[in-house]
């Protein structure tokens, strides 16, 4: 009986409806801590910045990513890449309410350096290529999913099949609830101080051989590291923890 009634659950956690209504109140908390946040900018301008350089590819750590959609400038096209999960599926229901569109797929994985083809890797490779040379910029989480804080080798090969440049960025708030999971994830809170900070930009050249891509990967986890803890240190938060020393 128990059992079943589990089942029963899952199985109304996945329905539409449900999903829906998820990612709708995720996108409707992030617009109200958007709005109620005293935020600081980092370049404050960053338009003026990063402008000539659109479309470009946008490095955030799992975990501090909720916020992000604040941080990015309405006259980019705006693309997420998401995962092909349930969770993902809220995720993807909550960016377009927050006007991010969507590739959907899969990172690669840090043990064997191969795109996770089951979950669609290869083809959100394809689709990101695509959206970038179009004009539309990426965002995506650069560390390995249950890796916390190491970055994967799927942003740099982005890079460098593309020829965009990547910038780290992160959105953080001083009132937070840190969760210790594997992610160090953050929930933002409301009525407080806010920070959008901008790192900078990271090129990775074509036909960048393996050696040249592994300092690539190495120099994301840094940049990711010193823009949160740029970040922390506006809000007056907590210092930020580097999980790696890449």
């Amino acid at each position: 009986m128990r059992k079943q009634f589990r089942k029963k659950i899952k199985t109304l956690a996945r329905h539409p409806v449900a999903l829906n209504a998820a990612g709708s109140l995720i996108a409707l908390y992030v617009r109200f801590v958007g709005i109620t946040t005293r935020w600081r900018r980092d370049p404050a301008d960053a338009v003026a910045v990063l402008g000539d350089d659109v479309p470009v590819i946008i490095a955030m750590w799992h975990g501090q990513h909720l916020c992000i959609p604040l941080g990015w400038p309405k006259q980019w096209p705006g693309y997420a890449l998401v995962a092909r999960h349930r969770d993902g599926e809220i995720n993807a229901i909550a960016l377009e309410k927050l006007g991010i569109r969507q590739v959907r797929g899969s990172g690669a994985n840090e043990a064997s350096g191969r795109a996770v083809a089951q979950r669609g890797g290869v083809a959100a490779l394809r689709a990101m290529l695509r959206t970038l040379q179009n004009g539309g910029s990426m965002a995506l989480t650069a560390d390995v999913p249950k890796i916390g804080g190491i970055v994967g080798p799927g942003i740099v090969t982005l890079a460098a099949m593309s020829g965009r440049p990547i910038y780290p960025v992160a959105v953080v708030t001083r009132n937070a609830i840190h969760l210790d999971t594997w992610d160090n994830a953050s929930i933002a809170l409301p009525f407080g101080k806010g920070a959008i900070v901008f790192g900078e930009k990271i090129l990775v050249a074509r036909g960048a051989n393996a050696e040249e891509l592994e300092e690539a990967r190495k120099e994301v986890s840094r940049s990711l590291d010193r823009v949160h803890a740029r970040a922390y240190e506006l809000v007056g938060g907590r210092p930020w923890r580097v999980r790696n020393g890449e």
